[in-house]
């Protein structure tokens, strides 16, 4: 069946992982130790950092989980914190500094007019908060591209449930056999394998190596960009 749907993750996919969310890790673990520039280092290597290399590890809890799951597993290491009020926090710091530090992969205005002109629907699904997904997203005029946005916390369930997956079908009339998931994490792939799509592709501009996705994903590319000819390709070889 032709591919008719593109659902993108965002983190690591349309926006370059490492260059976006690494100062607002370090800011975030800051905030959470209260200051204490040690309590936030070991919130920092529980969440998945890389100190040589100030690298976030693929599948980690910075890399692959919610706002929620960060907090929850930084306030028991912290303590004192209530993790409703940390998830708070969290989502107003990632809003807030998203606008600041967000490093497209490309031209995403371009780059999507040119997917929709091909006649697909697009969405996003993101482990990120529904209000910075949008924030970020609009930032560089890419919402109104959008047929579809979802965050941790837009009522879908989280990755790797296949909530975010089935609520964009509805969204837009399509099957699961007419949609691929498109990301950078395990989570993406086993979101888009839990729900059914027609397969996954794997994009390294996140915190997954080419080895990590090939054993995940169907196909990997460089980025996103690549999707197009991998699209024409698969179409002709099916004639």
């Amino acid at each position: 069946m032709e591919i008719k749907g593109i659902l993108f993750d965002k983190d690591g996919t349309l926006f370059d992982y490492h260059r976006t969310w690494m100062p607002l890790n370090h800011q975030a673990a800051k905030l959470t130790a209260r200051g204490d520039e040690k309590v936030a280092r070991s919130l920092m290597v529980a969440g998945g950092w890389h100190p040589e290399t100030d690298t976030i590890g693929a599948g980690s809890l910075l890399a692959a989980h919610t706002n929620r799951e960060i907090a929850e597993a930084w306030a028991g290491h912290v303590g004192g914190w209530d993790t409703d009020i940390l998830t708070s926090a969290l989502n107003d710091l990632f809003t807030r500094g998203g606008s600041e530090t967000a490093t497209p992969v490309t031209d995403l205005p371009v780059f999507l007019r040119g997917l929709r002109n091909l006649d697909l629907s697009l969405g996003v699904a993101t482990s990120d908060s529904d209000a910075s997904a949008n924030a970020m997203l609009q930032q560089f005029g890419a919402t109104d591209l959008l047929d579809f946005i979802a965050g941790f916390d837009s009522g879908h369930g989280p990755k790797p449930e296949p909530g975010m997956v089935h609520a964009f079908c509805a969204t837009t009339n399509l099957s699961l056999a007419q949609i691929i998931m498109v990301g950078d994490n395990r989570h993406d792939m086993e979101m888009g394998r839990n729900a059914g799509v027609a397969f996954c592709v794997g994009v390294l501009t996140g915190t997954s190596n080419r080895a990590e996705l090939e054993q995940e994903a169907e196909y990997v590319l460089d980025d996103v960009t690549g999707l197009p000819d991998l699209l024409e390709h698969l179409k002709s070889r099916s004639v």
